[in-house]
Formats: C-alpha cells, structure tokens, sequence
C-alpha cells in the first residue's frame, strides 16, 4: 500500500516584497473568455469597480515565460529542478514525464512538486476601463480577400492605463537565495524599457507577437524583511500589505537588479534573434480600414487610430503588417521556385508566421502536408507603430459599372486616409526568434520591398496607396553567443544606400555579410 504523501510546513525566513507600477504601451486584450457577448472577446473586468482586471496568474505565466527563454533559448520546455520552476512552482506535468505509466513511480515523482515561492497579486487597474474595438479578418492568401465568415472583433485596454504590480518572493531555510534573486531579477527586468524604447520585452494579453500588451514599469520599491529577527517579524505584519502602487515617501529604483543587490550579465541571455528596427517616411496616402469612426459624421472609411498619451494617432497595426509580410514572403519562394515546390513553400511560411490548423480553409496540398500538425505561434514578432505628423483628407470615390462604363447608382462614397508631410516617418520593429540563416535572407528580401516601396500596406494598394520610402534600419543579430549590429541608411531616394557595422573599428564586409543570408535562402530552396 502505498502511503500518503506528506507536506511538512514552509520554514521561511524571509519575505521581500516588491512593487511597482505597471503602464500600458500599446492597446492590450485581456479577455474574459466570456461568450454570451456582443463582442467575440470582451475584457475581463473586476465586478465590483468595473475596473480592467489583471489576474496575478497572467503575469506569473509572462513572467515565467520570460525567465525560461532567458535562460534556456525560445522554444524550450520546463524541466524539474530548474531556476524557473524552483521560483515559479512545478507545472502539472513535464514533457519528459508523460509517458510514466507505472502509478508508484508517478506518486513518487509527484511527492517531488514544490509551491510557487513567489506570489503574485491580482491588480485592478487604477483608472475606469478606457477600450478601444478592433475588427479583424482572415485573409485568404491566393485572392487577396477577407475569407467567408472569418471576421472577429477585440475590445482592447487603452495604451496608458495604469496597473499597480505586488509581488512577494519567500525565502524559505536551506534555498538558494542568491539564485532565487537573480532569477527574479532577471523575470522582473524584462519590464523595464530597453535600452532606446519606453516598452519592456514583456507582453500581456493576447496577440503579443502582433504589437498588443506591449507594457512598461519605470520604477520599483522593495522592502526585505528578516523574519528569524523579532523586529522584522513584527515590520512584516504590520506591513500595509492593503495598500495598492508606490508608497510616496519610499525610495524607489529605476533598476531592479540594483534594488534587489543582484548582477547580471549578458552572458547569461540565452535568447538567439534577427531584430529590425527601421524608420520609414510615407510615399503616397495610406488607409487601414477602421471599423469606429471617431463620430457618425466621419467619412464613410476612416484610417485605423489608437489612442497614445490621451491623444488619437494614426498607426500601422501589427496585424494587418503581418499580413502583408507573410502574402509576400510567399510569393517571393514561390517564385525562386518557380512554383515547382508548394510543400517547401508551406513549410517555409509556417515555420516562420505560424498556423492553424483550419479544414474550412485547407487547400489539397496543406491536406497532404498536414501530418495532424498542431497549431504553431508565429516566431516573428511585428509591432504595432505609430504613424507621426500626418494629415487627413477626405476624398470622394464613385464605382464604376463595368457593363455601361458609368457611375453605378447610389455607389458615391468617401474615405480618410492619411496623407504625409515633409517631417513624416514610422518606425516599423520586427524580431525574428531562432532564425535559421535562410530565414534571415527571406526577411531582408521583405525589408528591401518595403524600403523600395514595391510592398504596400493597407488597403486600397491598387489606387497607389500605402507605399513606404526606408530612410534607416538597425539590423541586430544574436546566434550562438555573437552579436552584430549593422546599419542601413539612405539619406535621399536617388542616393545609394549606406550599410556599415555599428562598431567603427570592424573591417568585415557588411554587404559580403549580408549576402551569405541571401545565398543561404537559394540553396535551401534547391534542396
């Protein structure tokens, strides 16, 4: 008979208490999963205030997330005994121990399991929820269209509001503290804003890899409290653990590796990426289709605005950029294979956008490729960008019947798109995770459409609309424990384009470099 198992009670001797404030940078979905709504996903809301909710296991799943791929590389499962389970708590079950089918073995391992020692609270946001709806459709890839019955809506938290973040990490006799630290060090650090940006490499909510949850904190306070001291103990329980945010008269930290008395290196970032990170200016208008108009007497197609700082601005979604990159990326295999490799194309563009599985949508060929795939995250990550000093126009339209060459009866319409001035420009951020080298070749074959115009975004492309003009990009490279930076920059539209290392003192051929990723895409396409 096999005997119960038995948990002996936690001997903590220390208690630190962490606290900040977080803010939202872009629009984020933290949804309800309530069906019985107008809205296909409406925001999880706290019953009593009506204020957003953000649950404290959201942010313990980001949070993890983020500690495993630090550590580990993107892509990698949990084991038992590691950092991220000694601090976030053993998961339900591992990957490496699902086919136990022996019952003794499996209490035996379960017996194992550790509590979470970190605990998260739930946060309710500090202002009345402020949304915004996003229409969204499925876009089939050969006709260019929105396919049959596919369209979804969001209701989404306003960039700018404000959640208070509460966190408490138990020491308990005989841990490692110097490793629990840092591991809350580094799961805390990421949502700092890096380095050039005011956004963490964090994000809530869903769509994360499409620009939504993108989120900040800017400052930190902690308090440690030694509870084998009598005066501690007593600090402790009367600590106002009720008090949500900052304490005003607390000293606080930009730097919670600092706070926490903690080193960290670059050395221990395990993470392999392709980031682009480029500024364009608009060559002609461009219109994304917003489903809200701002009144009921706007135009009858307006262009897509969030709100930033209190203020609407135009911007170029995530979503409908990763939409645009994927119908090229494909065109562009298909044609360095003439068409002659349909698998190799699939494969190619799964790998690197992601898919689901949809039968209502699968052609013969996915059928054949299909195999019982699961459903795959996409590994490149566009964000959403704001769209600075543009103007709107109206303009007219009629359509045309194409029987008698005249205007169609009741067909007048009018739409605003934005127009550019002299002073326009976007920055467009993409990351491709764990790039393979052609994979790389195929993203700066992406780069060079959109830089050269020959890409459009938006709707309304075949009226001239939706043509961007490159001015820089900061191409950052991460593989195997070596980083490169380079710069591409040109100065005006008939000028040749500059493209250099970032550091001065190289003397490696950054055209030659960036050629082998081009060359690597040929011969994988060959095979």
């Amino acid at each position: 008979m096999i005997e119960n198992r038995h948990n002996s009670n936690r001997n903590i001797i220390r208690r630190i208490i962490v606290r900040g404030n977080l803010v939202l940078d872009t629009p984020t979905c933290l949804g309800s999963g309530d069906a019985d709504n107008l809205i296909d996903l409406p925001l999880l809301r706290d019953t009593i205030s009506n204020h957003a909710l953000l649950t404290g296991s959201s942010v313990a799943g980001a949070l993890r997330n983020y500690l495993r791929e630090h550590n580990k590389g993107y892509q990698l499962k949990d084991y038992r005994h590691e950092l991220v389970t000694k601090l976030f708590g053993d998961l339900f079950a591992y990957h490496n121990e699902v086919n136990i089918t022996d019952e003794k073995e499996k209490i035996k391992i379960k017996s194992q399991d550790n509590q979470s020692l970190l605990i998260i609270d739930d946060s309710i946001s500090n202002s009345t929820i402020q949304t915004e709806l996003r229409d969204s459709v499925k876009i089939d890839s050969v006709t260019r269209t929105a396919a049959d019955k596919a369209k979804y809506d969001l209701e989404l938290l306003q960039a700018g509001t404000e959640f208070p973040l509460c966190f408490e990490l138990l020491i308990e006799k005989g841990s490692d503290e110097p490793s629990l630290l840092k591991g809350l060090a580094i799961a805390l650090q990421g949502l700092e804003p890096v380095e050039g940006l005011e956004q963490g490499e964090i994000s809530l909510g869903i769509k994360k890899h499409r620009g939504f949850g993108r989120c900040h904190v800017n400052e930190w306070q902690v308090w440690q409290f030694d509870l084998t001291d009598h005066q501690q103990r007593l600090d402790w329980l009367k600590f106002e653990h009720w008090h949500s945010g900052l304490f005003p008269d607390y000293p606080t930290h930009t730097s919670i590796a600092k706070a926490l008395n903690v080193s960290l290196g670059e050395k221990d970032d395990q993470r392999e990426f392709c980031k682009i990170d480029a500024t364009f200016t608009l060559a002609s208008p461009l219109l994304i289709r917003s489903g809200q108009a701002s009144n009921d007497k706007a135009p009858d197609v307006v262009h897509l605005k969030s709100r930033r700082n209190g203020e609407l601005k135009p911007v170029l979604s995530g979503t409908s950029l990763a939409g645009v990159l994927r119908h090229r990326a494909e065109k562009i295999v298909n044609t360095l294979t003439e068409c002659k490799k349909p698998l190799v194309t699939k494969r190619i563009i799964k790998e690197i956008f992601g898919f689901v599985p949809d039968k209502k949508y699968q052609s013969e060929i996915e059928d054949i490729d299909q195999n019982n795939e699961k459903a795959k995250a996409s590994r490149l990550i566009v964000h959403e960008s704001v769209i600075e000093n543009t103007t709107d126009l109206v303009q007219n339209r009629i359509a045309i019947d194409r029987f008698t060459g005249g205007t169609l009866h009741g067909a007048l319409f009018n739409e605003q798109p934005i127009f550019p001035k002299k002073d326009t420009h976007l920055k467009l951020n993409l990351e491709l995770r764990n790039p393979e080298d052609y994979e790389i070749g195929l993203l700066l074959l992406l780069l060079k459409d959109l830089w050269t115009g020959d890409l459009p975004v938006g709707g309304t492309s075949s009226i001239g609309r939706g043509r961007l003009q490159g001015k820089d990009a900061t191409i950052t490279l991460r593989i195997k424990q070596e980083k490169r930076k380079l710069i591409i920059e040109q100065s005006e539209n008939n000028q040749s384009l500059i493209i250099r290392e970032d550091d001065p003192e190289s003397t490696d051929n950054t055209a030659e470099y960036l050629q082998y990723f081009l060359d690597e895409l040929n011969k994988e396409l060959k095979k």
